[in-house]
């Protein structure tokens, strides 16, 4: 199915091509599992056809990121703890679990997000929960909208600037979603262990 779809976006006229890119990378703050990734490698890669410009498919596709990141910090921002207060988000983030990471977004958030922002399953999450646990905007997108820069770089350099075929291309970004992968799962584990321990401290 998403071979058939890359193929489809192929064939789009250059205007079509950035709007539904740009389209896709600012689902992926909404819908995590929207290949975003992968289907901007496609568009840098049509490049080298001249059916695009690689900068500027990297420049709109970051900007729709990073709009729509911020979008989902000022809702939840909104919302507040409300956010999580509901079905699965409750679950996932009970009041006390969002109390102990508040503290640790104040010591250690800016960090955080910029490295967090580059785990596949984990990035979508990152800007809401800053939002909701009353991080500044500065503090929150700057360094999520650094990363994410950082990030598209790096999937335009695959598509068009090592000068790789297709499937190249394609297979490195996967293997690189892969390893980032693997990672957010470390992390999120350790801190799960974490809030467990402290949990039971208290």
């Amino acid at each position: 199915m998403l071979d058939r779809f890359l193929d489809w976006v192929a064939q789009l006229p250059e205007l079509a091509v950035y709007v539904v890119l740009m389209a896709l990378s600012a689902l992926e703050n909404i819908f995590p599992p929207v290949p975003a990734d992968v289907a901007v490698v496609l568009g840098a890669f049509l490049a080298q056809r001249g059916l695009t410009s690689a900068p500027l498919l990297g420049v709109l596709c970051w900007l729709a990121n990073t709009a729509s990141a911020a979008g989902m910090f000022f809702y939840a921002r909104h919302r507040g703890p409300e956010f999580f207060d509901r079905g699965w988000r409750r679950q996932l983030m009970p009041p006390e679990t969002i109390a102990a990471l508040q503290k640790a977004y104040s010591r250690h958030g800016v960090l955080g997000i910029f490295l967090s922002r580059f785990l596949p399953g984990v990035r979508a999450a990152v800007t809401p929960f800053a939002g909701v646990v009353g991080m500044s905007p500065l503090r929150a997108l700057v360094p999520a909208a650094l990363a994410s820069a950082i990030w598209y770089a790096v999937l335009v350099g695959f598509g068009s600037f090592l000068g790789l075929n297709w499937e190249t291309a394609r297979a490195k970004v996967d293997d690189a979603n892969r390893v980032l992968g693997a990672l957010s799962v470390i992390v999120t584990v350790a801190i799960g262990v974490w809030l467990w321990r402290r949990r039971q401290k208290n």
